[in-house]
């Protein structure tokens, strides 16, 4: 039973590889929302392989309070899933700053911040450049 299980499992690896799609050499894209607080985000992704890529994002929120910032830097890995969907992972981590107003009550300093991050999600390429993604 468990070289059963050992073979298919292998085989499985090796029909992922076979199939396996390339990463964008370059890409640029837009994310919306953020429960942090940091609403809008570019980023553009740099394909370092055929199944990896690192991330860059810039993001801001100009409230009516407040002014946020940050940039972040992520690896990660891309897996095919079926047809043009692919589901990738990452790790990383950035800076970030909030510029408090005057009329934000009580009155507090600027905070400038450093974060750990990471990222799941599953994306769909089209066969023209666009490719779609949630995370």
């Amino acid at each position: 039973m468990r070289n059963t299980f050992l073979i298919t499992l292998a085989l499985i690896g090796i029909t992922s590889c076979i199939q396996a799609q390339e990463v964008a050499s370059n890409a640029l894209g837009l994310r919306f929302g953020g429960s942090d607080g940091i609403g809008t985000e570019i980023n553009y992704q740099l394909g370092l392989s055929d199944s990896n890529r690192i991330e860059f994002g810039l993001g801001w929120n100009d409230g009516n309070k407040y002014a946020a910032y940050k940039i972040t830097g992520l690896y990660e890995w891309v897996f095919y899933l079926d047809g043009n969907f692919n589901w990738y992972a990452g790790v990383g981590g950035g800076l970030g700053q909030v510029v408090f107003g005057n009329d934000f009550k009580p009155a507090r300093a600027n905070e400038t911040f450093f974060f750990a991050a990471g990222d799941i999600g599953i994306e769909y390429d089209f066969d023209i450049p666009l490719l779609i993604s949630l995370d």
